[in-house]
């Protein structure tokens, strides 16, 4: 249910503000959307797994606050963070 190291390796290039960046709050988010994507995968299959979807939930409430955080420091790079994972807000 978590990611791979190949997979956050790609999503911290992806998402990096300068080389070598892992704890930026677009990396974070970055990550966290994509352990929240493969959860909700596993969820289509597994529909009464409450255990995990009280993981879910937490991850879903702790990129929530990086986002408020981000978007009180810098809304250019919140909207653009936004734009390009395509997340509602």
């Amino acid at each position: 249910m978590s990611i791979t190291v190949e997979e956050k390796a790609r999503v911290m290039g992806e998402h990096a503000t300068k080389p070598g960046d892992t704890g930026s709050p677009e990396v974070q988010v970055a990550i966290l959307s994509s352990r929240i994507a493969t959860l909700t995968e596993h969820f289509k299959t597994h529909k009464k797994d409450n255990h995990s979807r009280r993981g879910l939930l937490k991850l879903v409430a702790q990129r929530r606050k990086l986002l408020d955080y981000l978007k009180a420091k810098d809304e250019s790079r919140y909207t653009a963070l936004i734009g390009k994972l395509g997340l509602r807000r």
